[in-house]
Order: C-alpha cells, then structure tokens, then sequence
C-alpha cells in the first residue's frame, strides 16, 4: 500500500521527504518524549537539510491543530454517536485520546509540514543506494 515515492510514506514514516531513505528523528519512537523533537541537521543519504531556516516548524503547529481536530472529531463520533456515552463520558475520551496521541500527532504534523516543501526525488533515492 504505501510505497516509497508516496508522500504519504514519508508523513507515516516520518523519512526523508527527498529521498525517503532514512528517519528525520534521532529516536524513531515518539513516545520518548525527551527525545520528541530531536531531528538529525541532515539526512545522511542524499544531504537534504530538514530545518529549513530558524523556526521553520512553527508553521507545524497550524497543521497540529488541524490534526489534533480531526482525531477529537474522530473520538466523538465514536464515543458518543456510536457508544452512545454521556457527553462527560465523550468529553473526557476525547481529553484522554488527545493525550495518548499527543506525540504522534507532534511527529505527524512536522512530517505533514516538511512534506508541503520538499517533494521526492527519486534521482536522489537512487544517489547512494
């Protein structure tokens, strides 16, 4: 389903957007949360520098909220429409969910934001491999 060359393969990955080689984290898991917004200075393979320029994340947090309304829409519809819980009951599952997922949805957004910049390359895939 998600095959290199996809955008989609590097936003889920969190690969490089260039050459979708290799992970733009220092620690793959984003539930480190120490080591949550560690990002390698470059990608290794085909040189594509991930910061931008200073604060290029911050536009991140735009597509975070947006991010962070879909899975609290996500959590209502299946709290309270299927479920039929409470609104409290909903309130609070979208309070935990949002939580639970919070470093996800960090790691995602930069993904998605880095991705609207950097489009694949696939003659950059094929430099060193």
């Amino acid at each position: 389903m998600l095959k290199k060359g996809n955008k989609l393969y590097s936003i889920l990955t969190g690969t490089c957007p260039k050459c979708h080689e290799e992970s733009m984290y220092e620690d793959k898991n984003p539930y480190h949360i120490g080591n949550i917004f560690k990002m390698n200075e470059r990608c290794s393979h085909c040189g594509t520098k991930y910061k931008i320029e200073p604060s290029f994340f911050y536009g991140a947090m735009y597509v975070s909220y947006g991010v962070g309304v879909a899975f609290a829409v996500a959590t209502f519809i299946i709290a309270f429409v299927m479920f039929k819980a409470t609104l409290i009951n909903t309130f609070i599952a979208i309070i935990v969910t949002m939580i639970i997922f919070m470093p996800f949805i960090i790691r995602v957004s930069r993904n998605i934001w880095i991705n609207f910049f950097v489009k694949y390359d696939p003659k950059a895939a094929k430099v060193n491999s």
